[in-house]
């Protein structure tokens, strides 16, 4: 038996801010460059179509006007949010492809619903280049969802998006898990009084992105099952430029492969959602390709011969809150990282153990076996 994927094309930019006077962001493009890529073939996935978003036109808005396109997300999440719960009634295990980051309201009302039906929590792994965590507690204004996601998210926001059905709040503090933003993130120690725990790029590279896959999955052990979002921006512009906020210090595709491949290598990932890639930026598709071939070796794990179907946890008790980021992850730890990626050389790096584990799988992906298991992986490591 094995899962199958089914992908879904989300390409909304309605989250975004547009890039100049005259033009609308091109994310909205990014389903259709992967699908040109040979995605939904090469992962064997169900097509389950595109849902098509309202129309991008900011008119008047102005700052402190709150979340631009508020009416028309919010829409266009319950839409989304039903398309994921379709699926995921299926036993498939959705692809969700954006799209700006705005997405992340349709998949978290679908997990807050699923929860709500079977009586636990979801949890969501967040592995982004930024926290998106602006919000007016912290913000002198808000206005681009995509850059506040995390925040509507977990209940902090205007209503008609934070709150979409009385849902508040889609995932609490304690079951939201961040990987990959940049050490000095803005919103760094707004996270952490929140009690949400971070592995920010130093503290993964200096872990490995395969024992960070498995620290996020312990960190999350009280939820029924949990969603994986994953923005390219994570990358570091030396490899990745085709998004609409690169910055600097980011992790390789290398590590972005290993990373996935270990989260969704459980039944109790429910799905994962990209998002952010711009195709225009991209006019002869060497990115839309990369993208791809790291996608598909990453969700490997998924159709691999024995996969088992998405199975939810029984309900836990709500945890305490954790203890602050500062308590998981000292400064010591953060200051242990390899090379940043100031040029494409640095940004290929990953750790020694990473680049070992990369190889097997890709050698396997190539010859059609079944890729290793993420449980060998960290018997390896930790034999190592």
């Amino acid at each position: 038996m094995m899962r199958r994927i089914a992908v879904l094309d989300a390409p909304t930019n309605l989250g975004l801010r547009p890039p100049t006077l005259t033009s609308v962001p091109g994310c909205a493009k990014a389903p259709g460059a992967l699908r040109d890529q040979g995605l939904l073939a090469r992962l064997r996935a169900r097509d389950a179509g595109c849902l098509t978003p309202p129309r991008y036109d900011p008119e008047d808005w102005r700052p402190g006007d709150g979340v631009c396109h508020a009416r028309e997300i919010a829409e266009y999440s319950v839409a989304l949010a039903g398309r994921i719960g379709d699926i995921i009634d299926r036993g498939e295990f959705p692809v969700v492809l954006g799209g700006d980051c705005s997405v992340l309201l349709g998949s978290a009302l679908a997990m807050h619903r699923l929860g709500e039906a079977v009586g636990g929590r979801i949890g969501l792994v967040f592995v982004d280049g930024h926290s998106d965590f602006r919000h007016p507690g912290n913000a002198s204004y808000v206005g681009a969802a995509a850059g506040e996601d995390l925040a509507l998210v977990t209940g902090r926001g205007q209503a008609d998006l934070a709150a979409i059905e009385g849902r508040r709040p889609y995932f609490r503090d304690v079951d939201v898990v961040v990987l990959g933003i940049r050490a000095q993130d803005e919103y760094r120690l707004d996270l952490q009084a929140a009690g949400i725990v971070t592995r920010p790029v130093p503290a993964l590279r200096a872990e490995g992105a395969a024992r960070t896959a498995q620290w996020a999955h312990e960190q999350l052990a009280d939820c029924a099952g949990y969603w994986l979002h994953v923005d390219v921006d994570v990358l570091d512009p030396a490899v990745m430029p085709a998004v609409d906020a690169p910055d600097p210090g980011g992790i390789a595709f290398a590590e972005l492969e290993i990373l996935i491949a270990g989260l969704v290598d459980t039944p109790h990932c429910l799905g994962v959602e990209l998002t952010v890639f711009d195709p225009d930026y991209d006019p002869d598709g060497s990115y839309a390709a990369e993208i791809v071939n790291t996608l598909v070796a990453g969700l490997a794990p998924v159709t691999a011969p024995g996969a088992v179907p998405p199975r939810l946890l029984p309900p836990s008790p709500v945890p305490t809150p954790r203890p602050a980021v500062a308590a998981v992850f000292p400064e010591a730890l953060l200051e242990r990282s390899l090379p940043t990626a100031a040029d494409p050389s640095t940004a290929s790096r990953s750790s020694p153990d990473d680049a070992d584990d990369l190889a097997v799988v890709r050698e396997r992906v190539a010859d059609g076996q079944q890729p290793v298991p993420f449980d060998e992986v960290l018997r390896n490591l930790e034999g190592a």
